[in-house]
């Protein structure tokens, strides 16, 4: 979400500056208004670049799913008729995360100074996305504050299941090729060449299998300090590379070509998308503001370039489908083609649910598959590599053994 900065006087008359999050100027001046501060200059915040990182982002210590209880908690809270002040220093009180009880508290501590919920939770951009905020903004505009947080609730907890479905599928082919590598590598380095050693020492004709295990042992035994410190540097630069914005997209595009796993994160993307402009259209959020969070929050910078196309295009009155049309590799043909009846049917929510239920689905049975496909490629390619070491230790061994 923009960032303003701002100067103001507040009730005593005492000058006092700061930042402020808003979708505009408009929003960001209200804001301060209801804080009882007079505006004196309040300009824009030059965005961070990506690849700037936030340690408070990263050791932030808020998990998704505590959001989604805090939400469902104040949402019954809310709808007992409690007062907001009341509903968040009860929801504090019962909240086991330290970092996130401290920001309710002191959201409650705005709110009973006579400031917005949505404003007091968007002091917290890092724990709190533009999307939570401008649903809370929009309940708090329509006096429906209750049934948006527990829509927000319902939202975040099929997102936290969905992404969780697919780290899951995830954790086992990443574990086992994991330990393939650590464990060919410790043979490679220690074991093979004590195994070949003594198919040196017996002379003899070896066969060109054996030759290379030799040649590739050899390798390993001298030098396998300098490749571990050679892979160290390959992973940090890697890992920084992946910050910078050209590393962001060169990942979100590898992610999206990946054979089998592919598939699974183009249609996680497409879920967020719909899913999240579904929510924002439906809690009386314009397109043009809609498809602005929808963009920060995707969570794919390929699908954000293209919804930030989309909006110049919806802003000089285009459809909405006009972008996504142009990038059918990138947004499956389906996805343009129920946008564009979705606009001229005006059921353009009911066509962001019925696109999120589907893709949602797909994703369920993709992962299906891909456990079951992963299962037999892994066992087949540990038992070619396993074969291929042992023929070409054996081999020589054979022949020799025939010899006598």
């Amino acid at each position: 979400m923009p960032e303003f900065l701002y100067k103001a006087r507040d009730a005593n008359g005492q000058t006092v500056e700061g930042v402020v999050e808003a979708l505009s100027v408009g929003d960001a001046s209200t804001i301060l208004s209801d804080r009882q501060l007079a505006v004196i200059t309040l300009v824009p915040r030059a965005k961070k670049k990506i690849y700037e990182i936030s340690l408070e982002s990263y050791f932030s210590g808020v998990k998704r799913r505590d959001i989604v209880v805090f939400s469902r908690q104040l949402a019954v809270l809310v709808a007992a008729n409690v007062t907001i002040v009341q509903s968040l220093r009860t929801v504090a009180k019962q909240t086991a995360n330290a970092k996130l009880r401290a920001i309710i508290g002191d959201a409650a501590n705005d709110v009973e100074a006579g400031g917005r919920l949505s404003a007091a939770l968007g002091k917290n951009a890092k724990i709190f996305s533009p999307f939570y905020i401008n649903m809370i903004r929009s309940g708090e505009t329509s006096g429906q504050v209750e049934q948006v947080l527990n829509y927000l609730a319902d939202q975040m907890e099929k997102d936290y299941d969905m992404i969780s479905k697919v780290k899951g599928s995830m954790y086992y082919p990443v574990f086992i090729i994991s330990g393939m590598i650590i464990a060919g590598f410790v043979m490679m380095a220690f074991v093979v060449p004590k195994l070949t050693e003594v198919l040196k020492e017996n002379g003899g004709t070896m066969p060109l299998p054996t030759k290379i295990l030799i040649a590739v042992s050899s390798v390993f035994a001298s030098y396998w300090y300098i490749m571990l410190i050679v892979a160290a540097v390959i992973i940090v630069a890697a890992a920084w590379f992946l910050t910078t914005p050209a590393g962001k997209r060169f990942y979100d595009t590898f992610t999206l070509r990946v054979p089998i796993f592919g598939g699974i994160f183009q249609r996680l993307a497409v879920v967020r998308m719909v899913r999240s402009m579904k929510t924002l259209l439906d809690g009386g959020v314009d397109a043009v503001s809609a498809l602005d969070v929808t963009a920060d929050v995707v969570g794919n910078e390929l699908y954000r370039e293209i919804i930030l196309q989309t909006i110049k295009e919806v802003r000089d009155g285009r459809p909405l489908s006009t972008v996504f049309l142009k990038h059918p590799k990138t947004v499956p043909p389906m996805v343009s083609q129920m946008l564009s009846v979705g606009e001229e049917t005006g059921r353009l929510s009911e066509i962001l649910d019925r696109l999120a239920g589907f893709y949602t689905r797909e994703i369920d049975n993709l992962i299906g598959g891909m456990v079951t496909l992963i299962e037999p490629v892994i066992i087949l390619t540990i038992g070619v590599a396993v074969g291929l070491m042992v023929a070409a230790i054996i081999m020589p061994m054979y022949s020799m053994s025939s010899s006598f």
